[in-house]
């Protein structure tokens, strides 16, 4: 298990990571992170994410570039299965960001893949529906937290400190986390075990990326 779950919290971190490689929202985006407030941050953090998959996922005008593209959607999203149509069908786990103060309004609401039929345009991935991204309210979060039909696992940070200590911390790993108090996770762990992979994946593409 302590050996599985590390890239957890890697894979928050390098998933904004990949979406501050996209030029015209660095400078804007790393300075809102910098100065962030609960509702702030969790609207940086709903951009980023969205643009780091954006960035991976998209398959441009060079055959490398597009290779690279199909076969990180293909390892992280696509599941053989014999009863689907077309024996293909794709990873869809939602997931809650949230801190334990209701004061700091901090939610994050991912969803992957949600509308299957908009993941290509023709023969080409669309790199903006692999996944959504919403900063919503707390009323909101926990509206969706009560629903288990729209949540699949719950991140639950300490507070706004310990999210952005993740950008000083990227390869914190979720026991030590879990151990010290600064998050709590709950939920079908399943899924925890999927984003920790999906976010090694995207550390290990980017890395070959750089």
């Amino acid at each position: 298990m302590h050996a599985t779950i590390p890239s957890l919290p890697q894979g928050i971190h390098q998933l904004m990571r990949s979406g501050l490689k996209t030029g015209e929202l660095n400078g804007e985006l790393e300075g809102l992170l910098d100065r962030a407030g609960g509702r702030m941050l969790a609207k940086g953090m709903a951009i980023l994410i969205k643009a780091g998959f954006g960035f991976l996922v998209c398959e441009g005008l060079d055959d490398e570039k597009a290779k690279k593209a199909q076969a990180f959607f293909e390892e992280n999203f696509i599941m053989r299965d014999p009863n689907a149509e077309g024996g293909v069908r794709y990873y869809q786990g939602q997931f809650l960001i949230r801190t334990k103060k209701p004061e700091d309004d901090m939610n994050v609401y991912i969803r992957f893949c949600p509308d299957p039929d908009s993941l290509y345009l023709g023969n080409r991935l669309n790199p903006v529906a692999i996944v959504t991204t919403e900063a919503i309210s707390e009323a909101e979060a926990d509206e969706i937290e009560r629903d288990p039909d729209r949540v699949d696992l719950i991140i639950r940070f300490k507070n706004i400190k310990a999210i952005l200590g993740l950008v000083e911390r990227p390869d914190a790993d979720v026991v030590q986390l879990l151990l010290e108090n600064l998050v709590q996770i709950t939920g079908n762990f399943g899924h925890m075990f999927k984003f920790g992979a999906i976010g090694k994946s995207a550390q290990t593409t980017l890395t070959g990326s750089d």
